[in-house]
């Protein structure tokens, strides 16, 4: 049994873009390698591409800036992994033209993943690839839903030392949200965190019985923090890194 492992890197690649709908050729290299040289990416990705698991499209008004996409194929191949069970790409995600209209803001909450990742490796803690989960659906009753850019997942401290693991809801704003609708945001992940489903035909708890949970309590053992990124080209995200969300900021959620 040699070379067990030798698709390991190839394996990765798809699932990141599975899982993040898009990214540029450097966001890949950023996150999947950074330490070796990006031409090494540039030969997985086109590998990829030629065994039909990912397709790209060419930006011509960013300087033909190559964007990565997964194909229907790739989606159904990576969707039977572990790793990856439960989670359900947009309709179109492998849509070319679907894939073009939304690069603006599909690519920026694929830069803000990457951010997060590079901070957790300078300070020597552990958020990896698939730590960012974008557009989490969580229904609120009516059929209505919170859906956040991006579930993080992210743990403080050394990996194989001890440490506190937090999750964050990120919203990502390229300059384009208003006071108004980010209100509207704050007050959604308000109902979320008191939502309890109602089951038809269920009769209320008796006085002495004990209340229904909130529906969140089923994913998570405490309620996300919220986290907003904000970018405004071309200056960096203004962003509060991960780290710093044991203690709840200003600016977070419930």
């Amino acid at each position: 049994m040699t070379n067990v492992d030798a698709g390991a890197g190839d394996r990765l690649a798809l699932a990141v873009l599975v899982q993040y709908r898009m990214a540029t050729t450097e966001q890949l290299h950023l996150i999947l390698a950074p330490r070796v040289r990006i031409e090494q990416t540039r030969r997985r990705l086109t590998k990829l591409r030629d065994e039909g698991l990912v397709d790209r499209i060419t930006l011509p008004q960013a300087g033909r800036m190559r964007v990565w996409f997964p194909t229907g194929y790739g989606v159904q191949v990576a969707g039977e992994w572990p790793e990856l069970r439960g989670r359900r790409p947009p309709r179109k995600v492998s849509d070319r033209t679907a894939v073009r209209l939304r690069a603006g803001h599909g690519l920026t909450v694929t830069e803000t993943a990457l951010a997060f990742l590079q901070d957790a490796r300078r300070r020597g803690e552990v958020c990896r690839p698939l730590d960012w989960i974008p557009e989490v659906h969580h229904p609120i009753g009516n059929g209505e839903a919170v859906i956040p850019d991006a579930l993080l997942y992210y743990r403080r401290g050394p990996e194989g030392g001890e440490g506190s693991m937090l999750r964050a809801f990120v919203e990502v704003d390229r300059a384009t949200m208003g006071p108004e609708r980010l209100a509207a945001k704050v007050t959604a992940y308000a109902r979320l965190h008191a939502y309890v489903p109602t089951i038809p035909g269920r009769r209320r708890p008796a006085f002495n019985q004990e209340p229904a949970l909130e529906d969140w309590r089923k994913r998570y053992p405490l309620f996300p923090r919220g986290c907003c990124s904000s970018w405004t080209a071309p200056d960096p995200p203004a962003w509060r890194p991960a780290s710093s969300l044991s203690r709840p900021p200003p600016q977070t959620w419930p």
